[in-house]
């Protein structure tokens, strides 16, 4: 059986998350995996799977922030607001200037009150929204304070007729949606807008470069972790390193002094090994999650 830890994986497109993990379970012989973060079955690149006892650490993953490449079809819009669904209206792009592209798309950077797209895994009353939308309902979601830090325009190409192409470069906090930029810039500038292409380049500070294939998987099984979960949370998280009597208070649960180090942070034992993720608050640290072996 796999070590604990993550696998930083290169998702092929055509896979659910789901599908990715259920792969995972196999070539590591344990059902204990799980993943930091959806990935849309269009969608390519970095998707952060835990194992064993890191699958604990996936609720940090999900909440950091995360990078893109994308394109943009402007002069079509899509029920999905990506290329999986149905054209539901399209209206000709051909004389959108370069400069209104870019204006557009300035437009939805900083700090922005996003509506996510109707077809997406948000809950409404416990059911999927996406769910909703293909039983037919009409959905329409609240919008949710994101952070769009970089926006970058690549390129814009006007390879064919009434539809222009743009490819972008994306920095955002985590519950982003790339579709919604694409459908609001094609809104804002009157054409309607999808995404055609999408590829996730970073979680946090793991990056496409230390990413794995699942091929390239299938030939290390079982042993599949590239980041033990020591190494893992040491990458992740700031650290503390306990003396051996810290150690012991903390692995059964009990507070240390505060030393005060922004948290959530990772503390070691003398060893080496990761006992706990810890958070400071009203002069003692407390651990979140303790992960030293029982």
């Amino acid at each position: 059986m796999s070590t604990d830890g993550l696998i930083v994986v290169d998702k092929p497109g055509g896979m659910t998350s789901h599908d990715v993990v259920a792969r995972i379970r196999r070539l590591a012989r344990t059902r204990r995996v799980g993943h930091g973060g959806t990935l849309d079955p269009m969608a390519t690149g970095v998707l952060v799977i835990g194992v064993g006892r890191a699958t604990r650490l996936l609720t940090y993953v999900i909440g950091a922030g995360k990078s893109y490449t994308a394109t943009i079809r402007l002069g079509q819009a899509t029920v999905t607001d990506d290329a999986e669904g149905d054209v539901i209206a399209t209206t000709p792009a051909g004389a959108v200037t370069d400069d209104a592209i870019r204006a557009a798309l300035a437009a939805q950077t900083g700090e922005i009150d996003q509506v996510p797209s109707a077809v997406s895994a948000i809950k409404i009353n416990g059911q999927r929204a996406y769910k909703r939308v293909r039983e037919g309902e009409s959905v329409e979601l609240p919008a949710r304070r994101v952070t769009i830090s970089r926006l970058d325009v690549l390129s814009v190409r006007r390879d064919t007729p009434d539809v222009v192409d743009v490819d972008v470069d994306v920095t955002c906090s985590s519950g982003t949606y790339i579709r919604a930029i694409a459908r609001d810039a094609g809104l804002a500038l009157g054409v309607g807008g999808h995404l055609t292409a999408l590829r996730r380049t970073a979680v946090g500070g793991f990056a496409l470069a230390e990413a794995a294939t699942l091929d390239t998987l299938e030939q290390r099984a079982p042993d599949v972790v590239n980041l033990p979960l020591a190494e893992a949370a040491d990458r992740f998280f700031p650290r503390r390193d306990a003396t051996g009597d810290e150690a012991k208070v903390l692995a059964h649960g009990g507070p240390l002094d505060a030393v005060g180090i922004a948290g959530p942070y990772a503390v070691f034992g003398p060893d080496g090994g990761l006992i706990a993720i810890v958070s400071e608050r009203d002069g003692r640290a407390r651990a979140e999650i303790v992960l030293a072996p029982a």
